[in-house]
């Protein structure tokens, strides 16, 4: 294990604490931190037009990026993208409908399908990600270290057999028990794409890269090693772990994974991300200190009375119970009705509660 930097600040935190290194507080960072809370963001996306082609626009995607980190004193930035920029570039025609999420207008149906999908080049059809992370790492100056990430294979799967977002599942389920082969062919390629796509942003210069299986927790418990955990596994073997002699921690995050944490420890993660309905502390015995822990207090304590907000900030923290390897975050994404007032509080009250001298 080499240690990314002797003093811990803003400029490293956040990497010695995935490496599970001392630090002066856990850093904090905070999922969809870059989003429609922001009124620098809404304009930025009213002036765009939509919101794909703020991602794929990557002066855009930089300013957007760098928004919360210029506003609150955040230990990481992490890449303005969406998860489906992967299936879209395989040919799927993805559009965001207002008010109703994504749409594929060819969305995979059988094997047939699965047969004429592609890996897609990421210095090709998706140029603009590692072009939008060079530019980030430019403007960033070493301020804090930038976050890359993907959709998880099983993630993806759910979005391209589906065509939309889905309450049940039925269709890709579907798949799974009348067909489990073409599935698992499906996610074979979905693991080589996303695997090639994250290395793409760490040699453009991401310092971490986060894997999001936002739907692995609606898979049975012996569905899930094998339709998202193992694919999962596959893509963290393919990484390149060191860039320039410096580790690239990788984090996990299963929503809803809760019971398959020590599972999801052996997919060689260095950190794992944990919802709301996961207690730290049990998080910490599950995984018997093998890997950071990220997370995870409830978004909607963002909408909490400030003393309140504090309050549930101090329960996250005292949860962890101290000691290396924890990095603050939501169980989830910020909403997007959030008052960043109430972002700021909780940004602070981590600082201010939990800095501690270094050994």
């Amino acid at each position: 294990m080499t240690d990314p930097g002797a003093v811990s600040d803003r400029s490293n935190r956040l990497l010695r604490a995935l490496m599970r290194l001392p630090v002066d507080m856990p850093p904090v960072w905070l999922m969809r931190q870059a989003g429609r809370y922001l009124p620098e963001y809404r304009a930025l996306r009213a002036a765009a037009g939509s919101f794909l082609a703020m991602c794929q626009t990557p002066e855009l995607a930089c300013e957007v990026t760098l928004q919360p980190v210029r506003r609150f004193p955040l230990d990481a930035a992490i890449l303005l993208s969406d998860i489906l920029t992967v299936p879209d570039a395989m040919g799927l025609g993805l559009t965001f409908v207002e008010g109703e999420g994504p749409r594929f207008e060819r969305p995979i149906r059988d094997r047939h399908d699965v047969a004429r999908l592609h890996v897609p080049d990421p210095f090709a059809e998706l140029r603009y990600v590692p072009d939008t992370v060079r530019r980030v790492r430019r403007e960033l100056g070493g301020l804090c270290p930038l976050i890359g990430f993907s959709g998880s294979p099983w993630t993806l799967a759910t979005y391209m057999v589906e065509g939309q977002g889905s309450d049940d599942f039925r269709r890709v389920k579907g798949l799974l028990f009348s067909d489990p082969a073409a599935l698992t062919s499906l996610l074979a390629i979905l693991s080589d794409a996303v695997t090639a796509y994250l290395n793409a942003q760490i040699e453009a210069g991401a310092q971490a890269v986060m894997i999001f299986d936002t739907w692995g927790g609606t898979l049975a418990a012996h569905h899930f090693l094998r339709y998202s955990r193992d694919p999962m596994a596959a893509v963290v073997e393919g990484l390149n772990r060191r860039r320039d002699g410096v580790p690239v921690p990788v984090v996990v995050f299963t929503k809803g994974g809760g019971a398959w944490l020590p599972a999801l420890a052996e997919t060689g993660c260095d950190a794992l991300g944990i919802d709301w309905m996961t207690a730290l502390a049990s998080a910490r015995e599950a995984t018997g200190g093998r890997v950071a822990l990220q997370g995870n207090l409830d978004p909607m304590a963002l909408y909490a009375p400030p003393e309140r907000l504090k309050a549930e900030v101090e329960a996250v923290l005292a949860d962890f119970g101290g000691g290396a390897g924890h990095v603050f975050n939501l169980g989830h994404g910020v909403r997007p009705d959030v008052d960043p007032e109430q972002v700021g509080l909780c940004i602070d009250t981590v600082h201010a509660v939990s800095r501690r001298p270094l050994p």
